[in-house]
């Protein structure tokens, strides 16, 4: 069976193909060669699976170059997104910033409006005392007036009395007739003159009770003044710590223990902002406490400001990039950092102030700067072209410590960009958004 099968098919391919004769001929003899139909059979479909390999092959290369065509202006789009949401995202910065100094301005504002509203309340307080003092003097003069008048009405009555039992007993009212018409002319004139110091005392009295009337309203109107400066004080202090809080919070740092630690770390007397003065009197200004508790307040924010300074919230990236890697494992392995992959040489800049304690080849990093600051953080930039910082040297935000590049263990030019706190990596971007998130 399988024989006849195959002379069935032989017989078929013969038919198909018939026995070729290729002749070779040269000057002393003539050779030919004999295909027979398999083989032409086997070169045939070796010339269409070189065909077919070819065409496929073809189709292949365009559909990768129609595909990269399509990848790079996918690209090229994504980066023109990325560099417009970057250039909103410094607009909102540099709004924000301008907010928080209009902000210290309108803090500064209040805290002169505090200051004037105290010294007049002072002022006040010390004037309505002086009219109180001076309104006691004039009730106790009037009082000691009214008495002397009442004791010398009772003597031109006893006098008058003594006058009108003249027929009764001559020789007392003969005896001295003229001490008595002196006597009641000096006690009338003396009335007269009480009266009119009474009606004045009166008078007086009534002008300064309507004056004191007039001081205590007009300090209850600088009280509720008062009170409503504070009140907005209050809230503008608690709305302006509430973002930072969680800033710090976000980034993994405890804001307490931060802000403990600047102000040990701080150089100034008395800390950026000093202790409201006491307020005279026993039991001094009902308002002292709530003073105290905004100047700590905006203490709090200053050393804020301080800790910000000091940690790495900005990006060491000014030029265009794109991330290219996480944080996270990777190829089976911890990738400790972010890779930001950009031009050639761009600038990379320290992310906050500190010393420079590595600068130079490390292996994987090629060269690579660290940068230790304050709270146990320290910054990595790795595989840079070239460095610009020395180890000692003390470098602020914003210095350019060494340029984007493809050294170690890179496969192409970027930056890789580390945090750790306290000798662990953290993730970069947790402090990139949330400097985002308030800047």
């Amino acid at each position: 069976m399988k024989a006849r099968l195959i002379g069935r098919f032989s017989a078929a391919l013969e038919r198909r193909l018939p026995e070729q004769r290729l002749f070779l001929r040269s000057d002393s003899e003539t050779r030919f060669i004999r295909l027979r139909p398999i083989t032409q059979a086997v070169a045939l479909a070796g010339s269409a699976a070189v065909l077919a390999w070819t065409i496929v092959a073809t189709a292949i290369l365009l559909m990768d170059s129609i595909g990269s065509g399509n990848a790079r202006e996918q690209a090229r789009r994504e980066q023109a997104n990325y560099e417009g949401r970057l250039d909103a995202l410094s607009a909102e910065r540099d709004r924000r910033a301008e907010e928080a100094v209009a902000a210290q301005e309108r803090f500064a504002l209040a805290m002169q409006q505090v200051s004037g509203m105290q010294s007049a309340l002072l002022a006040s307080e010390e004037r309505r005392k002086e009219l109180e003092t001076g309104i006691g003097v004039i009730q106790s003069t009037l009082r000691r007036t009214m008495t002397e008048r009442d004791q010398a009405l009772s003597r031109v009555t006893e006098l008058a009395a003594a006058a009108s039992e003249g027929p009764s007993a001559p020789s007392a009212a003969a005896a001295a007739p003229a001490d008595t018409a002196d006597t009641l002319e000096f006690l009338t004139a003396a009335l007269g003159r009480t009266a009119a110091e009474r009606d004045a005392m009166a008078e007086l009295a009534d002008t300064a009770k309507a004056e004191a009337d007039e001081i205590a309203y007009d300090k209850k109107l600088l009280e509720e003044r008062h009170d409503e400066i504070f009140t907005s004080l209050e809230e503008a202090v608690t709305v302006s710590m509430a973002p930072l809080d969680k800033m710090f919070s976000s980034a993994g740092l405890d804001p307490d223990d931060l802000i403990e630690e600047v102000r040990r770390g701080y150089s100034g007397q008395g800390g950026p902002l000093g202790p409201l003065a006491p307020l005279a009197g026993p039991g001094g200004d009902p308002d002292s406490a709530r003073a105290e508790r905004i100047l700590e307040g905006l203490d709090r924010m200053n050393l804020y400001r301080l800790a910000v300074e000091k940690s790495p919230f900005a990006m060491p990236l000014k030029t265009t990039f794109r991330y290219t890697s996480g944080f996270g494992r990777r190829w089976g392995r911890m990738h400790e950092g972010i890779d930001m992959a950009g031009s050639l040489g761009s600038p990379v800049y320290a992310t906050a102030e500190g010393t420079v304690t590595h600068a130079g080849w490390e292996s994987g990093y090629g060269n690579m700067v660290e940068v230790r600051h304050d709270f146990g953080l320290v910054t990595r930039y790795g595989h840079l072209s070239k460095v610009r910082a020395e180890v000692g040297q003390k470098v602020s935000r914003g210095d350019r410590i060494g340029d984007m590049g493809n050294t170690g263990r890179s496969t192409g030019t970027h930056l890789h960009y580390e945090v750790r706190v306290n000798g662990s990596a953290v993730n970069p971007m947790t402090f990139i958004k949330a400097a985002n998130n308030v800047f």
